[in-house]
């Protein structure tokens, strides 16, 4: 263990300056104090050492090295007060960045409505409290719990193919572009060993979600309850879903013909494309984390956490919530076409 660094001391101030005045080297002072050269260095030079045809220089003195003007400025920085935190826990604004960590809102989104503080901040507020209760707390709420992604090794998938199923690759430009509301994503997020699992709709211009609960894994709860998410929607809002190659999906025929909605799907071990929705997994993983029993949550429950999501302002948004964007969406567009209905 290296030693334990000391500031210097009054009596080495001294002959610092003695031995300067007889015009020995920076080495020479260090060796006799037993100091590094650097130490040395950096002293003489804080404390105005330099040629006189130097100007001042920040306030310091303009001719050479002196003990007791060195002394009184070292004690003066070491005593002074310093620069209060922008995020002091104390403060009102620790108490607003709380509270909006807590309700799931990440740094960026905090600072971006704050406007006071930058997410670098948070995060440095956050990591600089001292490991306890009160830091396992709130580095839970951020987005990963882990400093670095775990690369695991996936075993070959087991749920067998489906045939003959519309890809991707045709689902119309109107989707790929996310122009306008209707165009969704969809996925089961699943439980503690695969035994139960959230339906996740994710709406690919505005982010909006929809949560189904379902009895099951099966298709056949899958049907069911997509079937009733997608109901109360009006057409211009159910126009296309994109979904994995996931057994679950076995009737989607059956899905289409109820909803009126096309379904595609995405090219086998390619989550890439369907980007949207494997993301706000990985933010609902906030409320469910993995291993979690699924099947005791309510629809109420899952409506209530979809809100808190959706009321949420997103980046990609310009900051708006998906709620106000896919609201205000669906609204135009019904305006529009009750106008050309007009017309017509």
């Amino acid at each position: 263990m290296g030693k334990a660094y000391q500031h210097l001391s009054a009596e080495e101030r001294g002959t610092i300056m003695a031995l300067r005045h007889e015009g020995r080297s920076l080495r020479v002072i260090a060796g006799v104090l037993g100091r590094s050269a650097s130490t040395i260095s950096r002293e003489l030079r804080r404390n105005g050492e330099r040629p006189p045809s130097t100007g001042p220089v920040m306030g310091r003195p303009r001719l050479g090295y002196d003990a007791t003007r060195a002394g009184q400025r070292a004690r003066r920085l070491r005593h002074g007060r310093r620069r209060r935190r922008k995020l002091d826990r104390q403060g009102l604004l620790w108490a607003q960045v709380r509270h909006l960590l807590q309700r799931k809102w990440s740094p960026e989104q905090i600072a971006c409505t704050l406007g006071s503080v930058s997410h670098q901040t948070i995060y440095t507020a956050i990591y600089a409290i001292p490991r306890g209760e009160l830091r396992r707390e709130l580095t839970v709420l951020l987005r990963r719990g882990r400093a670095a992604q775990k690369l695991m090794d996936r075993p070959a998938s087991r749920r067998g193919q489906m045939q003959n199923l519309p890809s991707i690759h045709v689902r119309p430009p109107e989707a790929q572009d996310r122009l306008l509301p209707g165009h969704w994503e969809g996925d089961f997020l699943k439980g503690g060993h695969n035994r139960s699992a959230v339906g996740v709709l994710v709406d690919r211009h505005s982010l909006f979600l929809m949560l189904v609960v379902m009895e099951d894994c099966s298709a056949l709860a899958a049907l069911k309850g997509f079937k009733t998410a997608f109901s109360p929607l009006p057409p211009e809002a159910r126009k296309t879903l994109t979904y994995d190659q996931g057994k679950e999906m076995a009737l989607h025929r059956k899905l289409a013909e109820s909803t009126g909605l096309c379904i595609y799907f995405a090219d086998p071990r390619s989550p890439w494309q369907r980007g949207i929705c494997e993301n706000t997994n990985g933010l609902l993983r906030q409320y469910f984390p993995k291993g979690s029993d699924l099947s005791k949550l309510s629809q109420r429950q899952l409506d209530h956490i979809a809100w808190e999501m959706n009321t949420r302002p997103r980046k990609t948004l310009g900051w708006k919530t998906p709620a106000e964007v896919f609201f205000n969406k669906c609204f135009e567009q019904r305006d529009q076409n009750n106008r050309v209905a007009l017309d017509a």
